[in-house]
């Protein structure tokens, strides 16, 4: 079989699945569940079987789509180093979480529709993946969004994840726009959108790249990796049920705008790397002050994707894109994992999510706290477990690189560690608090052996020089130059000593603040404002919320009035339009209202006075 047409298989086999579930099985949610989870399997297996047979040179296949004058847009394939990990990352993270699915939404009415969700979801992030041009890329761009807000409202009967997958569309619809602009700019300056074109023409010329068109390329980046100013979709996004947030909000969609940065850094001038690098170092810090200020178990560990995505982004931007990768890639492992922990924690306890509610999961889910604990000490960083690898890499760079960075990210670490041992102190020690949590049970076969798969990668899975050649070509001569070149020589044997003190100190903040199996926030307790502060997410949700509600929504009004009485009304019905309108405002003299004639009053007194003062 060709590459070609393995590749065509790959990427229609989630779309077959989810029109076949949406024709013939809406109501079947079994069936649906067994369909979609095969599809993942399937894309595994091909996946593997391409990987086995890509060749050691990149690849390039495509066809024209659509023609228009000058302008055409191709469907093709890309098959390099960086499509090879991604595919790898996105199939088989992917086919654990559709196992897990099938146990987590056992009981849920509208499974048929989350399964048809999921295949949708894979089959946008494949193209992704797998295309070679950015009109391309921004199509399936766009698919992502939309199964991302599909999925994120899978419970729309209830307000929060209404809200949540509105504010995630509408966040990320800022994003794409500035995305397409970029789209467009790059078209006009090259005459091409093809990746390898553009690459070869920068090559060329260097002066090609354009700070305002990396700018531009980049929002999209900023709104799919929830990276600062777009950042506040990802944490409401934990509406959605677990898996979900383990696919599309751990392991996926936020890896697409890292993978994004990967495929455009030819066009990233060093202002928009520095901008990226920045960015993402703050990013990696702040997000762990929010996170001692949540309760809910899946906000802590989105505030903690947000930590990760800064220290991806800080990555590129220091002109280190495959550390990024490789951390994109453990990440996707211990990530997963602890999402899909606390989805069997929620599942096994009648979805209670509040921390402070549990207590004594150890005893009670011995198993899942064990897989969780694996996570743990991962995302922490803990010597020689998966993220201990490509974090100390990066943070070995920027020390080396940009030691101003290099401080936020290691305090970033000293944070990871604080946040996630609150939580496990918390919610696995002491007793259990609730009814609930004292009746709960380990879970079921079905949702354990994805913990247990994921949990071994999260332990083992940043050995770098064990992976195979085909994987790890896309970032091993970078981490390989980190940990064996001379440049990077005293940066490394400082960070052995640094990065152990950063995630043991956390711990031990976490046990002196908060002991073992509080029932309440100490911290809290101690400096109720400053929780505060992080508990309204520094209030920058706030500020959103007031310029949307107070300054555009008014704008908006008032550009509709204008719309409904110059041009609907004036310009369009004429004399018509105006008798429509005196009509419209003589019926408001006369609504029953107290509050409606009391302004009427002011109105009148406004009017009389300005006739006594002669001015009319």
């Amino acid at each position: 079989m060709d590459l070609n047409t393995l590749m065509v298989l790959i990427l229609m086999a989630p779309l077959l699945s989810a029109g076949v579930i949406a024709l013939f099985f809406r109501d079947r949610g079994g069936i649906a569940s067994a369909i979609s989870v095969c599809a993942s399997g399937v894309i595994l297996v091909l996946s593997i079987l391409l990987l086995m047979n890509a060749p050691e040179q990149p690849f390039e296949s495509s066809i024209e789509w659509f023609s228009l004058g000058g302008f055409t847009i191709s469907l093709g394939f890309l098959l390099d180093g960086h499509t090879h990990l991604l595919l790898f990352v996105v199939s088989f993270v992917g086919f654990w979480i559709h196992l897990f699915s099938i146990g987590y939404m056992d009981d849920d009415k509208a499974k048929a529709r989350f399964f048809g969700g999921l295949s949708i979801f894979m089959f946008s992030m494949l193209g992704i993946v797998l295309a070679d041009n950015l009109a391309m890329i921004f199509i399936f761009w766009e698919l992502v969004g939309f199964s991302s807000y599909m999925l994120i409202a899978h419970y729309c009967d209830t307000d929060e994840a209404a809200a949540a997958s509105k504010k995630a569309f509408i966040v990320n619809r800022v994003g794409d726009l500035g995305f397409l602009i970029g789209i467009v700019w790059c078209f006009w300056k090259f005459g091409t959108l093809n990746l390898s074109e553009i690459n070869w023409a920068v090559q060329m010329d260097p002066s090609l790249v354009v700070t305002g068109l990396g700018l531009l390329l980049i929002c999209g980046f900023l709104g799919k990796s929830a990276q600062f100013p777009l950042h506040v979709w990802l944490p409401d996004a934990m509406a959605g049920p677990t898996p979900i947030s383990a696919l599309i909000h751990a392991a996926t969609m936020v890896a697409a705008g890292i993978f994004l940065l990967v495929r455009i850094d030819a066009l990233l001038s060093p202002f928009v790397l520095e901008w990226i690098a920045w960015t993402g170092a703050g990013m990696a810090f702040i997000a762990g002050f929010v996170a001692l200020g949540q309760n809910d178990i899946k906000k802590i560990l989105a505030y903690s994707t947000l930590s990760q995505l800064g220290y991806m982004a800080a990555a590129v931007g220091i002109g280190l894109p495959g550390l990024g990768l490789f951390h994109l890639t453990t990440h996707a492992f211990f990530k997963a994992l602890l999402f899909l922990c606390s989805g069997s924690i929620i599942h096994a306890c009648h979805h209670e999510q509040d921390i402070f509610k549990m207590g004594g999961l150890l005893k009670k889910m011995p198993i899942t706290s064990i897989a969780f604990l694996a996570g743990m000490f991962a995302l922490m960083g803990a010597n020689y477990t998966a993220g201990y690898w490509s974090k100390e890499a990066i943070m070995t760079a920027a020390f080396a690189i940009d030691g101003p960075i290099f401080w936020f990210l290691i305090g970033g670490a000293v944070l990871t560690a604080l946040y996630m041992g609150r939580l496990f102190l918390i919610a696995f020690l002491g007793k259990p608090r609730t009814d609930k949590v004292k009746h709960c049970k380990e879970s079921g076969p079905v949702m354990i052996l994805p913990l247990l798969i994921l949990g071994v990668l999260a332990l083992v899975g940043g050995f770098y020089t064990f992976w195979p050649e085909v994987l790890s070509q896309s970032f091993f001569s970078e981490v390989n130059n980190v940990y064996h070149g001379e440049e990077f020589h005293h940066a490394h044997e400082t960070l052995k000593i640094w990065g152990t003190v950063a995630w043991i100190s956390g711990l031990v903040i976490a046990v002196l603040i908060y002991g073992v199996g509080s029932s309440t926030d100490r911290l809290n307790a101690k400096l109720p404002g400053l929780v505060l502060v992080f508990r309204r997410r520094l209030f920058i949700d706030d500020i959103y919320d007031f310029y949307v509600a107070k300054i555009q929504q008014r704008v908006a009004d008032t550009l509709g009035f204008f719309d409904l009485f110059l041009i609907s009304g004036v310009m369009v019905r004429g004399s018509a339009g105006i008798a429509g309108l005196l009509g419209v405002f003589s019926r408001s003299l006369h609504v029953g209202s107290v509050h409606g004639y009391v302004y009427w009053f002011l109105l009148g007194i406004v009017l009389f006075w300005a006739f006594s003062m002669g001015w009319f």
